[in-house]
């Protein structure tokens, strides 16, 4: 009754919120992709790549949130036994690496003019390469079991180990010296950054947080289905192997290898 009240209460509210989430994500995401090309300017030092930022920081910042919101959820499992914290956490994973990925990418492009290089070993990216590599091997590590729930509980160990990597990542620019510049907008004193950069910046975050709990609710859905396919199959493999054989006598006794 726990596990139905709490599915029934998460349907009703994903009913509303998945299309309102992609109706605000197209609306964030153009005005931000507008902003971000024509009214913003270009750096003086960097040009045309500052540009770049508008998809890279954002993907930066909710990788590492997405990752959090995982490792939060595992933790909800373990403790409070929740029924949807499992779920949650494995239909927001391919998210977050996607997240990862694109920080990478962006990255690379945004340093090769910066920098000289597609890559360097710099602290901040090196730490976002071990997030990338959290995320793999968590949905690695629960696709690879033949028990879900097993499965599930293993991953929830990585992801709440793995949370030892988000304040490397978040403070790695200022316990190393790196080449990836400081932080500029969530900082002591204030951003940096001049509001006509700002705005676009936040615009674009917007539309992120927008589309990435679309998504989310989408797959949490999926994940539903899965799982209701799953039951059926079990129910109608246990008809076909069970329901259907004679009762022993009281000569014969049951070999439950047999029956399995």
């Amino acid at each position: 009754m726990y596990q139905r009240a709490r599915l029934s209460s998460f349907k009703k509210v994903s009913r509303w919120a998945r299309p309102t989430s992609f109706v605000l994500a197209i609306a964030f995401l153009g005005a931000g992709s507008w902003l971000a090309l024509k009214g913003s300017p270009a750096d003086y030092q960097q040009g045309e790549t500052v540009r770049i930022m508008y998809v890279h920081v954002p993907a930066s910042w909710f990788a590492l949130g997405v990752y959090v919101f995982m490792a939060l959820s595992a933790l909800v499992g373990f403790v409070w036994k929740h029924p949807l914290a499992d779920i949650s956490a494995k239909a927001a994973a391919p998210i977050g690496l996607t997240l990862t990925a694109i920080s990478l990418a962006t990255g690379s492009l945004w340093g090769k003019p910066m920098w000289g290089a597609w890559w360097v070993w710099d602290a901040r990216l090196t730490s976002m390469l071990v997030l990338f590599f959290l995320y793999v091997g968590y949905m690695s590590l629960i696709s690879s079991c033949d028990d879900p729930a097993k499965g599930l509980k293993l991953g929830n160990v990585l992801l709440i180990l793995g949370l030892i990597n988000i304040p490397i990542i978040k403070f790695s620019v200022e316990w190393w010296h790196t080449l990836h510049q400081p932080a500029s907008v969530f900082k002591s004193g204030g951003s940096s950054i001049h509001s006509s950069m700002l705005i676009p910046l936040f615009t674009m975050a917007s539309g992120y947080v927008m589309l990435i709990s679309g998504i989310w609710f989408i797959r949490m859905e999926n994940e539903f289905l899965r799982r209701k396919i799953r039951s059926l199959k079990l129910s109608e493999w246990a008809r076909e192997h069970y329901d259907d054989r004679p009762p022993c006598s009281e000569k014969e006794s049951c070999d439950i290898k047999e029956a399995g």
